[in-house]
Formats: C-alpha cells, sequence, structure tokens
C-alpha cells in the first residue's frame, strides 16, 4: 500500500524481529548466524579487520540475529547493488531504526519515501547539495579548515576529533541548514546519544528532545525565511501546494540527523589511518593531483554506514529466498572491501581502477550530502597536510569503537 508522507501512519504490516525464537520459518537453519555486528568484543575492537573478514567468515548472504534485530545481510558487492537500485522489492519504508510515537508518527524524508514520490523531495535541496552547488562552499570550508589548524598548530598536539573532525563538517552543516553554530555542541551530544545508546528508550527521549528543538526552529524560519535548507524546505511547493507541516519534520529531522556524525566518523577513521602510516600520509603529499583518486580510496576503505530495507514482495537473490516483510541490511563497508570487485581489498591504492563504490549507496535513495562530504575530506585533506604534515597518534593512547549505525574512532589523540 503506497504511504502517504503527508498523513502519515505507523506501520501495522511491517514487523521487527529479534533473537532466535523470531527466526522465520522459511529462513534455512545453516544460514542463520550471531555475527556481533556493531556490538560485539570482537568487532569493536577493529571494525576495518571485521569488515573484510566477513567474506571468509559468513556466507555472501546470511540471516543475522541479534539485539538490534534480525535481517538477512548482504555483504557482496553485487547483491548490495541489486537491493539498492530495485526498490520495487527493497523498501526503504521503516528504513530507520529510530522509534518514534505511533500517535504522532512521521517520515523520514526523503530516505523512508520510495519512487515516484521520492524525487520531488530530493528536487528540493538538489540546488545546494548538487555538485555545482556544493563548489560554492569551497572558499568558506577552506578558509574554516584553516581557522581551525590555527588554534591548535602551535600547540603540537590535539584532540582531533574534537578541534577539526567534528567542527569542521559539522559547521558547515549548520550553516548550510540556517542553524545557530553556538549550539554544535549540543546538537552533537544529541546525535551521539541518538545513534550510539543503542537504547531504545533514550533513543526515543532523544529524538522527543530533538524534534521538540526542531519545530521551534521550523516555525522560525516560517516567520522569517532565509537561505539554509531549513528555510528551504518549510517554504517548498510542488504538486501545486505547499508542503505539509509533518512532510517538513520529516524531512528536516532527518537531515538533521544525517549531517551530524557521518563525515565526522570518516575523518576519524582517515586521520587515525594517516597518523599511523607516515608513508601513505607521504604519498598523498606527494601526488597533490590524484586528490580526488585518494578522497574516492580512503572512502573506501573507511565507509562508516549500513543500508537497510524491508522486503516488499518476495524475491530470490543468490538462490536464497525473501519473503516480504524481511528485513535486509546492506553491510556497506564490508561490501566495498569485495575481492571479487576490488582485488588485494585490504589495500588502500591511491592507484585502484575506478569502479562503484557503496560508502554513499547508489541508486534513487543515494547519499544526498556524498558531494558535500568528498568536497569537505578533500580539503581537510589539503589544507591539514599542508600546514601539519607529520604526526602521529599519541603514545599510549588507546583506540576505542562505540556501538552504533556509524563507525568511527571515539577519539583521535594526535602529537606532532
Amino acid at each position: 500500500m503506497r504511504i502517504d508522507p503527508a498523513n502519515p501512519v505507523a506501520p501495522t504490516n511491517i514487523v521487527r524481529r529479534f533473537g532466535m525464537d523470531q527466526v522465520p520459518d522459511h529462513v534455512p537453519p545453516e544460514l542463520v548466524r550471531q555475527a556481533g555486528l556493531i556490538y560485539s568484543p570482537e568487532f569493536l575492537a577493529d571494525p576495518y579487520t571485521f569488515f573484510p573478514a566477513m567474506h571468509e567468515r559468513f556466507p555472501p548472504i546470511f540471516y543475522d540475529v541479534g539485539p538490534f534485530g534480525n535481517a538477512w545481510v548482504l555483504t557482496k558487492h553485487e547483491d548490495a547493488l541489486f537491493a539498492l537500485r530495485h526498490a520495487e522489492y527493497f523498501s526503504n519504508e521503516d528504513a530507520t531504526p529510530f522509534p518514534r510515537d505511533p500517535n504522532n508518527y512521521f517520515y523520514f524524508i526523503p530516505i523512508e519515501i520510495d519512487p515516484p514520490e521520492h524525487r520531488k523531495y530530493r528536487n528540493i535541496v538538489d540546488p545546494v547539495v548538487s555538485p555545482q552547488g556544493v563548489l560554492k562552499l569551497e572558499e568558506r570550508i577552506r578558509a574554516l579548515a584553516n581557522e581551525l589548524i590555527d588554534d591548535v598548530i602551535e600547540k603540537g598536539e590535539c584532540e582531533f576529533d574534537e578541534v577539526f573532525g567534528r567542527p569542521l563538517p559539522v559547521l558547515v552543516f549548520l550553516d548550510l541548514m540556517g542553524l545557530p553554530r553556538d549550539m554544535c555542541d549540543t546538537f552533537v551530544s544529541w546525535a551521539m546519544a541518538l545513534l550510539h545508546s543503542n537504547d531504545r528508550q533514550i533513543m526515543g527521549d532523544t529524538l522527543k528532545t530533538i524534534g521538540d528543538y526542531l519545530t521551534t526552529a521550523i516555525a522560525e524560519k516560517e516567520a522569517n525565511p532565509d537561505d539554509g535548507l531549513v528555510s528551504r524546505i518549510v517554504h517548498a511547493e510542488f504538486d501545486g501546494k505547499r508542503i505539509s507541516d509533518k512532510e517538513a519534520f520529516g524531512f528536516v529531522t532527518f537531515l538533521f540527523i544525517a549531517g551530524l556524525d557521518t563525515v565526522f566518523a570518516t575523518l576519524n577513521n582517515i586521520w587515525l589511518w594517516l597518523a599511523r602510516n607516515p608513508e601513505r600520509r607521504q604519498e598523498i603529499i606527494d601526488n597533490p593531483d590524484n586528490i580526488n583518486a585518494q578522497v574516492e580510496e580512503l572512502l573506501r576503505v573507511f565507509s562508516v554506514t549500513f543500508s537497510g530495507r524491508t522486503v516488499a514482495q518476495d524475491v530470490e537473490v543468490r538462490g536464497v529466498q525473501m519473503k516480504k516483510g524481511d528485513k535486509v541490511t546492506s553491510i556497506l563497508p564490508a561490501c566495498n572491501y569485495d575481492p571479487d570487485v576490488f582485488p588485494n581489498p585490504t589495500m588502500v591504492d591511491f592507484n585502484r581502477p575506478k569502479k562503484i563504490i557503496l560508502a554513499f549507496t547508489v541508486g534513487i535513495h543515494s547519499c544526498m550530502g556524498a558531494h558535500l562530504a568528498r568536497l569537505e575530506i578533500k580539503i581537510a585533506l589539503q589544507e591539514w597536510l599542508k600546514r601539519i604534515p607529520d604526526f602521529k597518534v599519541r603514545p599510549g593512547a588507546e583506540t576505542v569503537y562505540r556501538p552504533g549505525g556509524v563507525i568511527g574512532p571515539e577519539s583521535v589523540p594526535l602529537v606532532w
């Protein structure tokens, strides 16, 4: 049944299953696993060793049973491409794990909206986040990167995640949204609680806090329009009418959540690797004209998110029967280590032949912020390595990963 984003109703046809006693009868016992994704000690010890090892340890498709929900897991690049490109089989309805009040329900827009309605929402923000749109931000992003470096360069050390990895993408994002920079730390604390608590009560309470704030922000933009994305969404028109309150709220809320953690986590991953691999860091410095390929390869190796779907109609993938209502998760970082597509996948190869990477998914639901993320990472590499080319992880520092759907080290303490 087609959903109505302007009049959202909590889905009653989708079942979330948890644990071994809720494995559907159609799942072959030999494909049931407890992989420990995002929460097991083995995973948290080093996710980027865990992801490539999945191709040796597990079947290409298996049914994962865990405390955060049961789902079919896809680790092959080919299978993920198929799922991400075929909304008729793999629907984005109920694609996010965030609990919502069924009596005051809303859809996360546009991620939970399938074609053909999906496109009309993306059209609202595309002029800002398109390749041409984000290039208009380049000068501002470079200036901000250098301001942040100015604050720490003479100190000889820093908590990279706090002074650069977080503020660079988050402040750019807040400017883009038209939200106040001075609430950056508060916003990030909300995102951390929502994305990394793994407690549905905390997630629900945090989502309400975020919703209360954004309701006020939306009302302010309604009264006082500006050039930010919140205002652009609130005043959008399509199908001959203004966007509804529910649609605007769901769209703004999704962008708010999506924009606060992913690039931050990616930068943390990359800088941890740079600090541990001085010869590869020098390779980037010595080959400035190859920066775009360098960014793409680092995005392949350090993808940070997964992509969930719900089976919309019975389908067979790689001989595995999936039934309507089943949950499916494409493990994008594992797919980017698929040896059938990326030979010697754990090696960072800045001259690797160009292939589709799945850091930002693909298809109709591909990440709206992909072009901005690429630009931010490119500028971060160029400006940091120009001014602080030699650095390492602070001796004795422990690398800690927290459970959650966005993968990155909790801290990256550097010295130079």
